[in-house]
């Protein structure tokens, strides 16, 4: 049975965001069409698969298939007559000047109004530049056919905060769901699509921890998007930050933020010192919103500091081989982990790719393990194994850049009796100490007072 009072739904774009939101909607009871342009992906789809990976999304798209509610299609007249809300959910890439690039939303807005012959609620969940809401009317408005009325669709901002790893459970499970727009009927129509969510009254619905519903103007809820990541990012930088100290004073970051984690006002979420934050959303979103800082003449200090300390981040990893490793040239350095974070095989500005090149242009011999991502464009001749005992042979230094469960429990004993050296290098904190030196291998962490870290002003 389709939920009152939303006659169908269809989603504009199958990437990581939009395969997640159609295969959830199909799974709160709503009839959703999924429109991919791209016939290889599309294929995959209508097979009940992604094209990558996150886990618990191919069960969602397999059981939404079957059960009717869900079929994609390459084709936007039947979407948008099959349904009177949308969510456009394009690729939004980083553009120039640090401004997203909105070519794929552009696109997708002209095909939605050249196919709109009735009312519709536009909902962007692309990332989009603060203030692309009276942009993205017009753009769509200036397509509409002859016959059509300019007032037959409204847009409304709905920002999406999912994490890649868990974006099943983050979109049927949030902690809030933000919309912004003028028109208040549009607004109550993306309500009434979220309310299985907001009443949790969907099968396996946990109604005791309903979310929040934020309901606000479209450039506050495009502002908020930006806010969020950009505070996640900061909060990261900070305790990187803090953990460069730590290693000048001999303190170890890893007490200094479970101590402060214990307050309230702080929390321990995101104090996980390490190699720094990668991915598609962190980097591109502080640039953006210092970007749009930047054009109304304000300068983005913290923002700018954020984006600097994470760079050094991944510079001060290699430094620490450096200092180890002499020379580095010729020395066997296996990397365990490409991913830019465990659970899923999207390597997107992720830490190992500059690590690997800045070690590779020094000479080391490197090579990977991940148990998803088995190669990278960015470095073709990058030698993988097929699992992590086999890398470490007669390593020089084994680094830790993506804190997969199966990397977190690996035994030290058989990886020393394997390795040619002895360092251990933990880019995320997420090895017991103990273990490895009880193993008889040097444990060299991020933050725990050991090797200094170089000057601030020195580039790579």
């Amino acid at each position: 049975m389709a939920v009152q009072g939303v006659n169908g739904i269809s989603v504009i774009g199958s990437g990581y965001v939009g395969t997640v939101v159609a295969a959830c909607m199909a799974a709160v009871g709503h009839d959703v069409v999924g429109v991919e342009i791209n016939q290889e992906k599309l294929a995959k789809l209508q097979s009940g698969s992604s094209y990558f990976y996150e886990p618990g999304l191919d069960a969602r798209l397999r059981a939404g298939i079957e059960s009717g509610r869900l079929s994609f299609t390459d084709d936007f007249e039947e979407a948008m007559a099959k349904s009177e809300v949308v969510f456009l959910c394009v690729d939004t890439p980083p553009g120039e000047n640090g401004h997203p690039d909105v070519t794929s939303v552009t696109a997708a807005a002209k095909s939605i109004g050249k196919a709109m012959h009735s009312p519709h609620v536009i909902v962007t969940k692309s990332t989009v530049p603060v203030g692309s809401g009276n942009w993205l009317t017009s753009t769509i408005e200036s397509v509409l056919p002859d016959d059509v009325d300019l007032d037959v669709f409204s847009v409304v901002s709905n920002p999406e905060f999912l994490r890649e790893g868990s974006a099943v459970n983050d979109f049927l499970y949030p902690e809030r769901i933000v919309l912004g727009g003028d028109d208040l009927d549009a607004v109550n129509k993306v309500a009434a699509s979220y309310r299985p969510i907001l009443d949790q009254s969907f099968p396996g619905g946990t109604i005791d921890a309903k979310p929040t519903l934020v309901t606000t103007d479209r450039s506050t809820a495009e502002t908020i998007k930006y806010a969020a990541n950009a505070f996640l990012a900061t909060k990261i930088s900070f305790i990187n930050e803090i953990a460069e100290i730590c290693e000048w004073v001999d303190a170890d970051v890893n007490e200094v933020a479970h101590a402060i984690g214990l307050d309230s006002r702080i929390s321990a979420k995101f104090l996980n010192a390490g190699v720094g934050w990668g991915g598609s959303c962190f980097g591109k979103d502080v640039e953006a919103l210092a970007a749009t800082a930047r054009a109304h003449g304000q300068e983005p200090l913290i923002l700018e500091a954020a984006q600097r300390v994470n760079q050094h981040q991944r510079h001060r990893l290699v430094r620490k081989l450096q200092q180890h490793l002499r020379p580095l040239r010729g020395s066997r350095i296996a990397l365990l982990g490409l991913a830019f974070k465990p659970n899923t095989d999207d390597t997107r500005d992720a830490p190992a790719i500059t690590i690997a090149q800045a070690l590779t242009e020094r000479g080391a011999i490197v090579r990977a393990y991940d148990p998803l991502v088995k190669q990278i464009p960015e470095l073709p001749n990058l030698q993988t194994a097929t699992d992590p005992y086999t890398l470490v042979e007669q390593a020089d230094a084994v680094v830790l850049l993506t804190e997969w469960d199966e990397l977190r429990d690996l035994d030290f004993i058989d990886v020393a009796g394997r390795m040619r050296g002895n360092l251990v290098v933990d880019g995320r904190n997420a090895f017991d100490a103990s273990r490895v030196r009880e193993a008889g291998l040097l444990y060299e962490g991020m933050g725990r007072g050991s090797v200094p870290a170089p000057p601030r002003d020195e580039v790579w």
